[in-house]
């Protein structure tokens, strides 16, 4: 569950005496659970009607409690049940009308594609076909199939794709709509296989240790190494450009 703060000077963004928070707020309480949302992304879903802010005079954002928890509905059907939008919209829809919503359930690796399948045990075993993925980004075989020759999406195993490949053919997409193809995101591939790489060094010494729980504390710096260079591989984009995000 997305926790939103009431409003005031505690969280620094809610608009005075409104409750009202800024984009950049949302996003700052949508990563406790998501670490991977992007202001991109809160405006993408805005733009396909899944929530509606309030807007300034000014022109700004302000979004309630009840915006940052259909916002936090919204990820999490496509991160557990890798849901396209339009069958969220219809969930959510249900869900403001009192309907109890049944949602599928994740598959297990080589349980194939169709159907409702057995959930996995822990998100790092969460795979989905082929089918389902591209059901999930809302794209078709042919985009697929573009996106791998570039090598910017590939099947882990038995032709299954894990939890990141959705949120990677989301973001192609988003990045599609201002004219930016799959050939120019090759550099982008290339960095981010560098800056993976870097981390991997760094805790390959843990990783190949004695001791279990040093072996147990590489996975934990692995992911708190991925943070800082995601943010900062943010911060050095936005310099570049001169611009602050919200």
């Amino acid at each position: 569950m997305v926790q939103t703060p009431s409003g005031g000077a505690g969280n620094g963004a809610a608009a005075a005496g409104t409750g009202l928070m800024s984009i950049g707020a949302v996003l700052n309480v949508l990563r406790e659970e998501f670490p991977e949302v992007t202001i991109s992304k809160i405006r993408f879903l805005e733009s396909e009607g899944l929530v509606e802010p309030r807007r300034t005079p000014s022109g700004y954002r302000k979004f309630s409690a009840g915006d940052v928890e259909r916002l936090g509905h919204v990820l999490r059907m496509q991160r557990d049940h890798y849901l396209p939008l339009k069958v969220i919209r219809e969930h959510l829809d249900a869900m403001e009308r009192g309907e109890a919503v049944q949602l599928p359930v994740l598959g297990r690796p080589g349980d194939g594609d169709t159907g409702q399948e057995p959930a996995v045990e822990g998100a790092t075993a969460a795979r989905i076909g082929r089918g389902r993925l591209l059901a999930a980004a809302d794209i078709d075989e042919r985009m697929l199939a573009e996106w791998e020759s570039y090598g910017l999406l590939a099947p882990v195993e038995d032709g299954m794709y894990d939890a990141e490949s959705v949120t990677v053919a989301g973001l192609i997409a988003e990045l599609g709509r201002f004219g930016i193809e799959p050939r120019h995101l090759r550099a982008m591939k290339a960095a981010a296989d560098r800056e993976a790489g870097l981390v991997d060094q760094v805790v390959a010494p843990l990783k190949r240790h004695r001791n279990p729980q040093t072996r147990a504390h590489a996975e934990a710096r692995t992911k708190e190494l991925a943070g800082l260079t995601v943010k900062l591989h943010a911060a050095l984009v936005q310099a570049a450009l001169g611009v602050r995000l919200p």
